[in-house]
């Protein structure tokens, strides 16, 4: 449980001592800063090279298994083609599963924090991450966490105008897990200009990465998540964290000053996720898919409280972190101490010190 917490108050001591900023001042370059590459290393270490933690450890170690003695062309035609291969790579080099691990460890935490380095308060948004973003989803879903890691540096081209980037990282990221796919709407959604054609390519992309790789298992997923009323415990708490910071935005995206393609993307990711806590009264049962989908959405967490302090802060901006890092403390010590499903997470172990 310490190294959770450790993991934790890294960022936030760091978002206590930190000056402020804005997010385009020049005397805070984007690039990456010695203590920076530390908390890179220490995500990688300790989501890489877990042993025996997480949710799904014993699923991942069967896609280990499944992709042993696999022909390479055989795992390109499989679903998550990406991981495959990579499982495959990682078993040829005599890596096993942690070979897979730290190099999902990289892809999430290279995108994670390429993400939070770009907000005003980036210390901040990273420790808004760790409790459900980092312990949760890339510790316990490795595929989502690779495919979540390509999104957020998806979610950064189209700030900046680069639709047809943001395609190739979320194609990227459905090579990983193809539930990646339906964040490319979103191009088309958020345009300020020429969306006529961009919908038009986003479109086109869409069918092809449909076919390519959700069309052979859409029936499959579709009757396992909503015929079947596949459940996802904990599915409400997180589709109304991520519908909080979508209020939050709504109410205060004026006072952000971003730029018109920021308030526009950010904007109509707090409409869907305040749909997908809606869908949740409509159909519980469907929990799983919704929380499944939400995960996408995740990032506006860490943009919404990493701006918060500066409009609501005032003269007391430190107060205003102490009280998003206290939240985030809290969501942290709940899920430790009362979560179902938390013994997959306890004792923390890693491969080093077995």
């Amino acid at each position: 449980m310490l190294t959770y917490w450790f993991l934790f108050m890294f960022p936030a001591i760091a978002a206590l001592l930190g000056r402020d900023r804005g997010p385009k001042d020049p005397r805070y370059p984007v690039k990456l800063t010695p203590p920076w590459i530390v908390f890179g290393i220490v995500l990688v270490v300790i989501i890489g090279l877990r042993y025996q933690v997480g949710g799904d450890w014993y699923n991942y170690l069967g896609h280990l298994e499944e992709a042993r003695g696999e022909s390479w062309s055989s795992l390109v035609m499989q679903s998550d083609p990406g991981y495959k291969l990579l499982n495959a790579l990682s078993l040829s080099l005599g890596w096993e599963i942690y070979g897979v691990n730290t190099v999902a460890a990289l892809i999430f935490s290279a995108g994670l924090i390429a993400f939070c380095r770009r907000l005003p308060k980036p210390w901040l948004a990273s420790a808004v991450a760790v409790p459900y973003l980092v312990i949760v989803v890339a510790m316990g879903y490795s595929r989502q966490g690779m495919a979540l890691g390509f999104s957020m540096l998806g979610l950064l081209a189209l700030e900046r105008k680069a639709a047809p980037r943001f395609a190739g990282w979320v194609v990227t990221a459905t090579l990983f897990h193809r539930s990646a796919m339906l964040l490319l709407p979103i191009a088309a959604l958020t345009a300020t200009r020429k969306r006529v054609w961009i919908a038009f390519w986003i479109g086109v992309i869409g069918v092809i990465a449909y076919l390519a790789f959700l069309e052979r298992e859409a029936s499959y997923l579709y009757t396992q998540y909503f015929e079947r009323g596949y459940e996802s415990q904990g599915a409400f708490i997180r589709l109304g964290m991520n519908s909080l910071a979508a209020v939050l935005f709504l109410l205060l995206n004026r006072s952000f000053h971003m730029s018109p393609e920021s308030t526009s993307l950010w904007r109509w990711i707090s409409y869907l996720s305040l749909l997908l806590m809606g869908a949740y009264f409509v159909s519980p049962g469907s929990s799983a898919a919704l929380d499944r989908l939400g995960l996408y959405l995740l990032p506006l967490q860490l943009v919404v409280y990493s701006y918060l302090p500066g409009v609501l802060g005032g003269r007391q901006k430190k107060l205003w972190v102490t009280l998003v890092l206290f939240y985030c403390a809290l969501v942290l010590f709940v899920w430790l101490n009362f979560a179902s499903n938390v013994y997959a997470w306890l004792p923390y172990r890693n491969i080093i010190l077995e």
